[in-house]
């Protein structure tokens, strides 16, 4: 291949470009596509560290789950016992003196209603067996029909029996109170282990409050320490308002309940009012567990208009409290949409059991907060919100 001299329109000749080489050209569109594969790698690279870490820390909160369930109720209880603390200091009474008198009340507190409970459980528990025979009745149809299901789906499906038709046998384990405390002795002693260590932790938060405020302040470098006392400052606020928010409203459904359960004739309608008036609480799930236990103690003797009032209170009560109650009292704090709650409900739930459930929306509520001030989260933040 000949190259011909460019002319220009002055006359002058200029000599002929120097043709590239193939291999150069070559070389060069390797090296563009090496360096693609290259960063391409290094995306695939970064994404799996990235599900390998959230995996990870999962995994981490699994694990942990006595120590950061104990934590975050503690935290709780002493923001529940920090007015009470900031009035004793403002007659001057020493701050540690007044956690001290908070801790003792909330012990005290928690120990005569936990007597009171039991104490009301075991009395419903022994008079239980008095109302065997109407529960029997009650569920003898559905036992009837479950049978008669069963008969004829054994007949339709079983194959013809050949020869001498088999024994049925049962084998029975003696029931005792001991194997029921074996086998839940091992959550029964993380539990109370836990129990044991919150009122410390308790006094110690709200003795060294402003040490840990400030101490989680410095954490962060100088140009976002106001961003994180403000971020602190308001899960602070949203804490409290939540735990104030959900207490006045689970009063006024335990109140309803209790009046609605006396009328019909429930027995101890104050214990089951007060469990299914708080029961109610637990967003979505709570109007089905706190159905559970009137109708347990009304077997036998509600008819089915008592059966409808119950039905008809429970799930107004839930409604009423959930769509104007908690949105007026803990929704100015925490605006949350409905798809976010479910979803970090199902999430606890699944990591922590019950314990999840109660503390499921405080954690996506301080989530919230969090991406509100971090630029690269807020789009988290308000996918989070209503």
């Amino acid at each position: 291949m000949t190259i011909e001299p460019i002319t220009t329109s002055a006359g002058a000749v200029l000599p002929a470009p120097h043709p590239v080489p193939r291999e150069i050209a070559s070389a060069s569109n390797d090296s563009f596509e090496d360096a693609e594969i290259l960063q391409a790698s290094i995306k695939a690279g970064s994404v799996a560290q990235i599900v390998v870490a959230v995996i990870a820390v999962i995994g981490l909160i699994y694990l942990l789950k006595v120590v950061m369930v104990t934590t975050l109720f503690s935290i709780l209880l002493a923001f529940v016992s920090e007015p009470l603390v900031s009035r004793l200091g403002r007659i001057r009474i020493p701050r540690a003196v007044g956690a001290l008198l908070a801790v003792a009340l909330l012990v005290g507190l928690a120990g005569g209603l936990t007597y009171f409970f039991y104490s009301r459980a075991v009395d419903f528990a022994t008079q239980l067996p008095k109302y065997s025979g109407k529960i029997r009745s009650a569920l003898a149809d559905v036992r009837a029909q479950t049978s008669q299901i069963e008969e004829s789906t054994r007949a339709v499906i079983a194959s013809p029996n050949v020869g001498k038709p088999p024994l049925a046998v049962e084998v029975r384990e003696a029931p005792g109170l001991s194997n029921l405390i074996s086998a839940g002795s091992g959550t029964l002693g993380e539990v109370l282990l836990a129990i044991s260590f919150m009122p410390f932790l308790v006094y110690f938060m709200l003795t060294w409050k402003e040490h840990a405020h400030s101490s989680t302040v410095r954490l962060f470098p100088k140009e976002h320490r106001l961003m994180a006392h403000r971020t602190v400052g308001r899960i602070s606020t949203m804490i409290r308002s939540f735990i104030v928010g959900n207490f006045l409203v689970g009063l006024v459904s335990a109140i309803v309940s209790t009046i609605v359960f006396w009328r019909l004739g429930l027995p101890y309608f104050y214990f089951l009012g007060v469990i299914s008036g708080f029961i109610s609480l637990i967003p979505y799930l709570g109007v089905f567990l706190a159905l559970l236990p009137p109708f347990a103690a009304g077997i036998g003797l509600i008819n089915k208009t008592g059966a409808g009032i119950i039905l008809v209170t429970v799930i107004g009560l839930h409604l009423l409290s959930m769509n104007v109650l908690y949105p007026k009292m803990v929704g100015k704090r925490l605006r949350l949409n409905p798809l976010a709650v479910t979803l970090s409900l199902l999430f606890w739930a699944w990591i922590w059991g019950a314990m999840g459930l109660i503390l499921a929306v405080p954690l996506v509520g301080a989530t919230k907060i969090v991406c509100d001030y971090v630029d690269p989260l807020r789009g988290f933040g308000a996918w989070l919100g209503d």
